[in-house]
């Protein structure tokens, strides 16, 4: 018993030592909403953000309307979901336009072809957030 543990030890500490502590302690997980399709789904939001390595377009609303969440371009079971590696887009709202709600890509896309949104790349927002179906 003591050997099996010992040894279990042994080859777990490389590991355990070469995380990165401050990324990996400095906040918990926490659980949220986003928007897929004209669906709410669930999201497991990680401790730590990765920037300038987002592959699935993620759209964050400002000023929108009441409800707004997330939108995430696709989802698991979505041809060319990549496991939640969000490259993160700021859609605002022109001054203009009466904020509506947003819950899909194609929504964003139609209102920002509509002239009523802006939609602007952010790399350094870039992260990674599974979606739960």
């Amino acid at each position: 018993m003591k050997k099996s543990l010992l040894v279990s030890f042994l080859v777990l500490a490389p590991f355990v030592l070469a995380l990165p502590v401050g990324s990996v302690f400095a906040a918990t997980p926490g659980f949220g909403n986003l928007y897929y399709n004209g669906t709410m789904v669930h999201t497991v939001i990680p401790p730590a953000a990765f920037p300038n390595t987002g592959i699935d377009n993620f759209y964050e609303v400002h000023g929108g309307a009441a409800g707004q969440l997330g939108i995430a371009s696709v989802a698991p079971g979505a041809d060319g979901y990549h496991g939640g590696h969000w490259k993160v887009f700021t859609v605002t709202f022109n001054q203009d336009a009466t904020p509506v709600l947003l819950t899909s890509q194609a929504a964003v896309f139609a209102a920002q072809s509509g002239g009523t949104v802006t939609v602007t790349r952010n790399a350094s927002a870039d992260f990674l957030c599974p979606v739960q179906i």
